[in-house]
């Protein structure tokens, strides 16, 4: 049985711009097992001419992917990503009541986690909050946040190791997270994913240089999160409009 088509949220001449299902790789790579189903390859069978990929996301998030029809367009978003015009924006729920705002500055080597460590750094945004009363371990209560995260640079699984380096990890994250966390959200909420999603992307095209902003909506998984804990209203208030460069 052939896979199912990706959902697109935006194409033209340039650009094709993918809502990446969680689970799924972008590509083949050393980083990954020996699965058969990538999302370049199931956007080749449904997306005529030639792809190239812009920019990566970790096979357990889900959200925008950007992927260019030419060289010469992946040339020029490449150029916007690593002169940081490039604005992305994650919604991710955390362990714990992180600050209202702030930003975590901590070097971090490369996809092997060995070698000399570069700059990374990743602000965020509190949108709300949910206290739940579930014992565990030495607490009561447990809490969790909702954030809007913005990487400033683009480490390997930046965001996922940052937030663990805060004592904030995010909730399904198997690999830097909480086994416990884990388990509650599967077991309560039948929450089978890490809990990090590719929300919004803005950018200039690089055909008109009109600033463009792309959101991918959230999936079941993360709208049952969203139902349960009240936070429809705060995703609500982080309107686009409010977003540089619009």
């Amino acid at each position: 049985m052939s896979a199912a088509p990706l959902p697109l949220l935006y194409q033209d001449d340039a650009l094709v711009v993918v809502d990446k299902p969680a689970g799924i790789a972008v590509h083949r790579s050393n980083l990954v097992g020996a699965d058969d189903d990538y999302v370049i390859d199931r956007l080749r069978a449904q997306v005529e001419g030639p792809l190239y990929l812009a920019h990566r996301l970790d096979r357990a998030t889900s959200g925008v992917l950007l992927v260019a029809r030419s060289r010469e367009i992946a040339a020029d978003l490449g150029r916007q990503l690593m002169e940081r015009r490039v604005h992305k924006h994650y919604l991710a729920v955390v362990r714990g009541w992180p600050e209202e705002s702030g930003s975590i500055d901590h070097p971090l080597s490369g996809a092997s986690l060995k070698g000399p460590a570069k700059e990374a750094r990743t602000h965020w945004q509190r949108l709300a909050t949910t206290e739940i009363a579930i014992a565990m371990g030495r607490y009561e209560q447990q809490r969790y946040a909702l954030l809007q995260v913005e990487p400033e640079t683009g480490r390997y699984q930046q965001i996922r190791r940052h937030f663990a380096h805060a004592s904030h990890h995010l909730v399904g994250d198997t690999t830097h997270g909480r086994g416990d966390h884990n388990r509650l959200f599967r077991i309560h909420w039948s929450m089978h994913r890490l809990l990090l999603h590719a929300w919004r992307l803005g950018f200039a095209h690089p055909l008109t240089l009109q600033p463009l902003w792309i959101e991918a909506p959230l999936d079941a998984s993360w709208q049952r999160i969203v139902a349960a804990f009240g936070w429809q209203a705060a995703l609500d208030a982080v309107s686009v409009a409010s977003t540089p460069g619009t």
